[in-house]
């Protein structure tokens, strides 16, 4: 079992900044695929990026490249969310989740994750 807690939510003008964490409970971090995920108010629930175990090879959705990095610290069970440029549109709750796997190919949908955190809301202001 892997509870995952997210923070650094909050508002921001538009061009701002954040940096969202997520850390995991269990001694196993290091053996999961993590992936940021967001929803909008009466939207489904959206793929951000995602990383593998070894931290290497991210993947993002084509509305984040260039803006949003993620990375991952191993040795303190967190996941990052690095997002710059911020823009009205990407105001949403930002869910992190994890599925125990030693692969490297990208999991892009919901139904890839075993796990998920409680969510961190970010508003983007014009």
């Amino acid at each position: 079992q892997v509870q995952l807690v997210e923070s650094g939510g909050g508002l921001v003008q538009a061009g701002g900044s954040l940096r969202l964490s997520c850390v995991a409970s269990g001694r196993t971090f290091s053996h999961y695929a993590m992936g940021w995920f967001r929803q909008a108010p009466g939207k489904e629930r959206d793929f951000v990026a995602a990383i593998p175990w070894s931290g290497t090879s991210p993947y993002y959705a084509d509305s984040v490249k260039g803006r949003f990095t993620i990375s991952r610290d191993n040795a303190k069970n967190t996941v990052y969310l690095q997002m710059n440029s911020l823009k009205p549109e990407d105001t949403a709750d930002y869910y992190c989740a994890a599925v125990r796997t030693l692969t490297v190919v990208p999991r892009t949908s919901t139904r890839d994750y075993d796990y998920w955190g409680q969510g961190t809301q970010v508003t983007v202001s014009s």
